[in-house]
């Protein structure tokens, strides 16, 4: 018995190692019974790579009272809600066509095109198919058909970005790039394949720790003529790349509530989102604010916060959730303003490269004055206030004007 049980041991051993490279971008497994209230899709990240920002919402009871309908339609804030919330429902139907927004993500997702058939429909937006020439999925290298291994925790993330930029943008042209695996390298690939293909704008919902090495990857992220959008992250207080490289668009995130005032809701910045100090890039020229000589995170934020999260349609099931689900994090906006670039069509014409029209253009944003997303001795790094701060940048859309 002795032996065996040592076999058995050894046995285990070997089986944790193979299947080791599949587990380590996978939020910690947790048995579907005791899920926590919100759950993060991917967890944590070793050095060189990234993970995932997406956060679901467990159980409806977690909802804020805005987002959790009683009608036909699904939990969580839809397409109408989000244009309207930034001053986007005129634009959204007249405008996009001719824009291609690209969603960088890892691994494969083999319902994609299927799930967003199911978000498009429901909410009323025309089907965008391979068929129809509106989507197109295709590996880093650029070729369909030739997919990554499936991922259930990254499949929730690209189906939450798909749905997003179709919320936003229903007329653009959607292309998913389905990354090898969450390496800088193989996503920094990815993002170029992307802007090879023809995007106008690249998202990217996902990131990870700094590293001295950080800018080996930087040029991928830098396309003059191609608005390229990073998620800030969902820890709180501090830097993470690619949304410290200085020619993305780093985006924060707010809690968006409906409100009596003439806009219709007000936002507070979301205590989860992401903002602070690079340690490593150097700050652009179009940003002038004081408390760091490096790039300060974020530079435009969107809703993120899960408790005022937004419906997104996922079947492809893990940790026993799929359906209809509603996702918050950093995720969300990242995908939301990356769209909203592409509303506005001007990204070609600027040349533009990082987010130095929106730093120019503040009037035409949703100034955020409140909350705070943890401890940097009360300063504009972590707390918002008028004007520009770390954890919502200069604000959300008001249209598409800083954009």
């Amino acid at each position: 018995m002795k032996k065996i049980a040592v076999i058995l041991s050894v046995l285990t051993i070997i089986s944790l190692i193979a299947i080791g490279a599949v587990t380590q971008t996978f939020a910690k497994q947790i048995t579907p019974t005791r899920l926590p209230r919100i759950m993060r899709s991917c967890g944590d990240a070793p050095t060189g790579y990234a993970h995932c920002l997406a956060l679901v919402v467990t159980t409806t009871s977690q909802l804020n009272a805005n987002v959790a309908r009683s009608n036909t339609l699904p939990a969580g804030y839809g397409p109408t809600d989000l244009r309207s919330a930034y001053n986007l429902a005129t634009v959204a139907t007249s405008a996009g066509s001719g824009q291609t927004v690209a969603i960088v993500d890892a691994y494969n997702d083999p319902n994609a095109e299927t799930d967003l058939g199911v978000y498009r429909k429901t909410f009323g937006l025309s089907a965008c198919t391979t068929a129809n020439g509106c989507f197109k999925k295709v590996n880093q290298k650029g070729v369909q058909g030739s997919y990554p291994k499936n991922n259930p925790s990254w499949s929730q993330e690209i189906s939450l970005d798909l749905d997003m930029v179709s919320a936003i943008c229903p007329n653009c042209h959607i292309l998913l790039v389905e990354a090898t695996s969450p390496t800088f390298g193989n996503l920094a690939t990815a993002v170029n394949t992307a802007v090879k293909l023809g995007a106008t704008a690249v998202s990217n919902s996902y990131g990870g720790s700094e590293s001295s090495t950080e800018n080996n990857f930087a040029s991928a992220y830098s396309h003059p003529g191609v608005a390229i959008t990073a998620s800030a992250g969902d820890s709180g207080y501090g830097a993470q790349v690619p949304a410290a490289y200085k020619n993305v668009t780093a985006v924060g995130g707010t809690s968006l509530n409906r409100s009596s005032t003439s806009r219709g809701w007000s936002e507070t910045a979301w205590s989860g989102t992401g903002s602070g100090c690079s340690a490593y890039i150097t700050k652009p020229g179009w940003q002038k604010d004081t408390k760091c000589t490096k790039r300060t995170i974020a530079d435009v934020s969107a809703v993120a916060d899960p408790n005022t999260g937004v419906a997104v349609y996922d079947s492809y099931a893990y940790q026993g959730l799929k359906g209809w689900l509603v996702f918050g994090g950093t995720s969300v906006a990242s995908p939301i303003i990356a769209s909203v670039y592409a509303l506005a069509g001007n990204a070609a014409s600027l040349n533009l490269n990082g987010a130095s029209y929106a730093y120019s253009h503040s009037s035409s944003l949703n100034d955020v004055t409140s909350g705070s997303n943890g401890s940097c001795g009360g300063t504009y790094l972590c707390t918002a206030g008028p004007g520009y701060d770390g954890p919502t940048g200069l604000g959300t859309p008001n249209g598409i004007g800083a954009f």
